[in-house]
């Protein structure tokens, strides 16, 4: 991740090689706001500079939760789309050949070209306790 920011045009600093060792170690979803809260002596502003160049890049996805809110997660496979949890925003990548085939029938029925698209779940991941047997 240092690499692509260092391509992009930005300094490899302290604070940013922080950013991107704690953001490596996580495990599923998370915010701005506890990356913020979790490396006290990096700036807020430099926080979110850095996870927007982040996305920006393609290294980082930005996910919105059913409730508006933001949460983040590292890109781990080239295409993929995500599960969220609902109960504890656990993010989750999937690649499914249905789902492709199916973005390319709806390109063949729309004039113009797609240039994007965004898919998500929202589930109750089998780690919560309300999540059904």
């Amino acid at each position: 991740m240092l690499s692509i920011l260092k391509d992009q045009g930005y300094r490899v600093t302290g604070p940013r090689r922080s950013i991107v060792d704690l953001l490596l170690k996580k495990e599923s979803g998370f915010s701005v706001e506890e990356i913020v809260c979790e490396l006290p002596d990096v700036g807020r502003a430099t926080v979110y500079r850095t996870v927007k160049a982040l996305v920006d890049a393609g290294v980082v996805c930005k996910l919105t939760l059913p409730d508006g809110a933001p949460t983040y997660s590292i890109a781990r496979a080239e295409h993929h789309h995500h599960t969220v949890c609902v109960e504890c925003g656990k993010v989750d990548e999937f690649s499914a050949a249905a789902i492709e085939r199916f973005i390319r029938s709806v390109g063949e029925e729309i004039s113009g070209n797609i240039v994007g698209h965004r898919m998500e779940f929202y589930t109750v991941c089998e780690a919560c306790p309300n999540a059904a047997s």
